[in-house]
């Protein structure tokens, strides 16, 4: 399975509800608060996340299988938990970054 979740932009201005990820360094925000599905990512000045994920937009899917889905891929971030029950990974692929995202609770990972 993979499945669409939401397209994520890097900003520099301070966004309503921003959580904070702590092993990135980076806040970032709920994408279905956002019409568009769009989750907002506010680095902090010595955030460790460097390259194309900080420079480009990202566009994120629900896996089942993380790891199946970057067997051969260029991994530039993770895998990691940025929650208790999300594991996600960042592969640059054809000049575009993806997050793939592994839920420990299934389905809706936003519920958990």
């Amino acid at each position: 399975m993979r499945e669409f979740d939401h397209i994520g932009l890097t900003t520099i201005e301070k966004q309503p509800n921003e959580m904070y990820v702590e092993s990135t360094k980076v806040w970032v925000t709920n994408p279905l608060e956002n019409d568009q599905r769009i989750e907002y990512l506010r680095y902090e000045p010595d955030s460790p996340v460097t390259g194309p994920l900080r420079e480009l937009p990202h566009i994120a899917f629900r896996v089942d299988d993380l790891d199946k889905e970057i067997e051969g891929e260029e991994v530039i971030l993770g895998p990691f938990n940025p929650t208790d029950t999300l594991r996600v990974v960042f592969i640059h692929k054809e000049g575009l970054v993806y997050e793939f995202m592994e839920s420990s609770v299934g389905g809706d990972w936003h519920k958990a």
